[in-house]
């Protein structure tokens, strides 16, 4: 098996455009969350949600282009840019057909449904845009960020929910493992604050309806009551080693173990054993040749819902046992809120960048731990800390379980 790196990321998130402002937000404890501004939303359960600010399309692609792009499209697209222009990827120089993507969307664009269909009520079929299903599927960040960038590799959207992110870019390292692509953009996109959005997250009792802010998104916090909805993207390029080596490119980190399980077990619940979440980190990090015990940091899927927390931390003392009681873990959806099929993806490069600069950031408005969420969650500030490995969790609904090690790299 070839080695895989990471030698570029890109990020559009609620807390900044760009993997810098982003990650100087999060060092600083801040956090994304407003009063939702893209719609009325008073009459609705939720009233708070993690936006994307002051993002303006033409500013990262051409502009007809952009157009034709929704916005989880656009997000995509931005993020790729930043990507390919830290990893230095200067495409001219690489065969096309070994260059591939796997940037995946939950769930697309409901935004472009809702517009489409109120037109075919009220003003017939005939009227609905010619474009619209091919700005609302969930593949076309995938195609919009191959054709942007003239990539012919194998190019994926896996779409598994809330675990989208981490799956898309498991999949990509697996794609350079066996030889399929020797570099892989991948990550996630999502843009769904929307109302049938919103009220179907809510119909569904999984929203926070908290309007304050400051307590919100609170994971393994006794008073937890749900998820902020958030949105954006991140994309990092996968390259296998050699071909990294040969190009004189900065390496950022090695991917060196990725589990992927299903619980089978509800639409929505995690298993409550945990056992599926367990064994998708047990086989990450026994693919990696560490030990167990070398693990000391877990970026947790920590969305605020009561199940989550407490079903991700049983299952986090299943994998590591006595250990989990040594380890740090952090939950980065407390200041950007759940970003969906993003989510894995920003927080793939959250973990790469505590890794860069020691630092283990805080569970934002984490107050009070349940009585079960015993483990060391990082509460009241952030902590410097050395780091050789960092995990990372992403739990879908449909029991989707998916965890990524990344490791410091070394020759």
């Amino acid at each position: 098996m070839r080695r895989v790196v990471v030698t570029g990321m890109g990020a559009i998130t609620p807390m900044g455009l760009n993997v810098k402002e982003y990650f100087d937000n999060i060092k600083a404890g801040n956090h994304g969350f407003t009063t939702i501004s893209k719609f009325d939303a008073s009459e609705y359960k939720a009233h708070v949600a993690a936006e994307v600010k002051g993002f303006v399309a033409k500013e990262y692609m051409d502009f007809k282009a952009a157009k034709r792009m929704e916005p989880f499209s656009q997000y995509a697209v931005a993020a790729a840019k930043e990507a390919m222009e830290q990893a230095g990827l200067d495409m001219s120089k690489e065969d096309p057909y070994r260059v591939g993507c796997s940037i995946g969307s939950g769930i697309g664009s409901l935004q472009v449904v809702e517009k489409e269909y109120t037109k075919l009520v009220e003003k017939g079929p005939n009227r609905v845009n010619p474009l619209m299903v091919p700005m609302m599927i969930s593949n076309m960040a995938a195609g919009n960020v191959s054709i942007a960038y003239g990539l012919k590799g194998k190019s994926l959207n896996v779409v598994t929910a809330c675990a989208t992110g981490t799956h898309s870019i498991g999949e990509a390292y697996r794609s350079i493992q066996t030889g399929d692509a020797d570099v892989m953009l991948a990550g996630g996109t999502e843009s769904c604050i929307c109302p049938i959005g919103v009220a179907g997250f809510a119909a569904l009792t999984a929203l926070s309806g908290s309007e304050d802010p400051e307590r919100c998104s609170i994971p393994f916090d006794k008073d937890r009551d749900g998820f902020v909805m958030g949105e954006g993207a991140g994309v990092v390029i996968l390259e296998d080693l050699e071909h990294a080596k040969a190009r004189g490119a900065h390496i950022l980190a090695e991917v060196v173990g990725y589990g992927a399980t299903s619980d089978a077990y509800h639409i929505t619940s995690p298993a409550e054993d945990g056992m599926g979440a367990a064994t998708a980190m047990k086989w990450a990090v026994e693919e990696s040749g560490a030990a167990m015990e070398d693990i000391m940091y877990i970026n947790a899927h920590g969305t605020s819902t009561h199940h989550n927390d407490l079903f991700e931390t049983r299952a986090i003392k299943l994998a590591f046992g006595e250990h989990a009681k040594e380890m740090k873990i952090n939950s980065t959806k407390s200041m950007i809120g759940h970003l969906l099929g993003a989510a894995g993806a920003v927080e793939f490069i959250t973990c790469v960048k505590e890794m860069e600069e020691s630092f283990v950031h805080v569970t934002r408005g984490l107050e009070h731990p349940d009585e079960e969420l015993d483990l060391d969650y990082v509460q009241g500030h952030g902590v410097e800390m050395d780091l050789e490995y960092a995990l990372s969790n992403s739990l879908g609904f449909g029991g989707h379980n998916a965890s990524i090690l990344i490791k410091k790299y070394a020759e």
